[in-house]
């Protein structure tokens, strides 16, 4: 039993480095894949806005697959479009090709957000604590290595197939031979009742009971999109820093982020959810406070290692916390809260942008600040139920760990 836990989460883990080496040498490499298609700038938004509207369909559509088939088999066949997808952006040599490419990329996406996120819920809720975090920073981690991988390819003026070929043909077996050991999770008191209540009259019962999930969420993502769209352009132009030096913030973001992350789940074991939920709510919001009222680079660095601290911890968390809200329809909520996150990275970086171009962009920083602390607001949200897992009423650690992917 243990064995089979221990394999389900270090394969989930993989899984999750994978998409964030993944995502990272998509985004990473944008001037690229508009230079080889020759996509204008006016037309590069739509572009891009489409990979995560998909994401969303992709998201909704696994809330509906997954009543049906396990979540398990859906990760197991969607990462590997994912990489597919992604080497074939860099194959292509037409508008439609690309459009092609990138609504492979999108949708699967969401399915695989999803499906990574219920399998990591419904893990931790069979180990009875905090784990989430973890999988989140094998996603840091990933991404790390995916944008030293994309600089390395810039570096030496690399063709985009060349630089993503090897990086797919590396993961593209590994995340397949690993979804062998996937675990779906177990029942567990109150399956029923959340059964009853995502499926019966109630999707706006579970959605009222979800919305505050929901709006931090998407103050999270809206940070995060800061962060990775603005960050640069903000040292450089506003804070006067060289171009080199403008593009340290986005990884000193990521490593902190993944510092944070890979201690996060003690933090949560030893003082609860809310606690470090507020506690990284307050930290973000310094930053972008630091941020906006910096006098030159060094200071806005700071401000940008604050928010990775701060921020890392939130989306985790919120998954985690729909899955003690309802641990007999985790599934559901999570995809469903999935969604906001991709709502947060459209609504962030137009936001700041027109915020920056109407006002200024240190005015424009205080916008996520406040965004960010409403999530105190709904912290309460985050705190372990009485009836379930966590919080002195954790599951056995002889909890049926359900059927594993095996022979799917």
């Amino acid at each position: 039993m243990t064995d089979v836990l221990r394999r389900g989460r270090a394969s989930l883990a993989f899984s999750f480095f994978a998409q964030g080496a993944a995502f990272a040498l998509l985004v990473t490499r944008i001037p690229a894949i508009q230079d080889r298609y020759g996509v204008s700038d006016a037309l590069l938004p739509a572009f891009l806005a489409a990979v995560p509207v998909l994401a969303g369909v992709g998201s909704v559509t696994t809330e509906k697959l997954v009543r049906r088939v396990p979540p398990s088999r859906v990760l197991r066949w969607v990462q590997p479009v994912v990489l597919l997808a992604l080497l074939g952006v860099s194959a292509g040599e037409h508008f439609a090709e690309l459009g092609l490419a990138l609504a492979a990329f999108g949708l699967a996406v969401g399915a695989l957000d999803a499906s990574m996120n219920m399998l990591g819920v419904s893990l931790q809720r069979t180990y009875g604590r905090s784990i989430m975090l973890s999988f989140h920073a094998a996603y840091s981690l990933g991404g790390i290595v995916g944008a030293s991988l994309a600089w390395v390819g810039a570096h030496w003026d690399l063709a985009l197939f060349v630089s993503y070929l090897p990086v797919v043909a590396v993961l593209l077996p590994a995340v397949f031979v690993g979804s062998r050991w996937y675990v779906d999770g177990g029942s567990g008191p109150g399956e029923a009742e959340g059964e009853v209540k995502a499926e019966s009259g109630g999707g706006s019962v579970v959605f009222k009971l979800l919305l505050p999930l929901c709006l931090v969420m998407t103050f999270a993502y809206i940070g995060d999109s800061t962060v990775s769209n603005w960050s640069a352009k903000y040292l450089q132009d506003v804070l006067g820093s060289s171009e080199q030096m403008a593009t340290v913030p986005y990884n000193v973001y990521m490593v902190t982020t993944l510092v944070g992350r890979a201690i996060g789940d003690f933090g949560v074991r030893r003082f609860g959810a809310v606690t470090v939920v507020r506690g990284g709510a307050l930290v973000a919001a310094l930053g972008f406070a630091v941020v906006a009222v910096a006098p030159g680079a060094w200071v806005g660095m700071l401000g940008f290692t604050l928010l990775g601290l701060g921020l890392c911890v939130l989306v985790p968390q919120t998954f985690a916390a729909a899955g003690r809200l309802f641990p007999g329809a985790s599934d559901v909520a999570v995809a469903r809260l999935n969604v906001f996150n991709y709502v947060g990275f459209l609504i962030g970086s137009p936001l700041v942008g027109a915020l920056g171009d109407a006002w200024t962009y240190r005015g424009a920083m205080l916008v996520p600040m406040v965004l960010v602390l409403v999530t105190l607001v709904y912290a309460k949200s985050f705190a372990a139920q009485p009836d379930r897992y966590g919080g002195g009423h954790e599951w056995p650690r002889t909890a049926d760990v359900g059927r594993g992917s095996n022979g799917l």
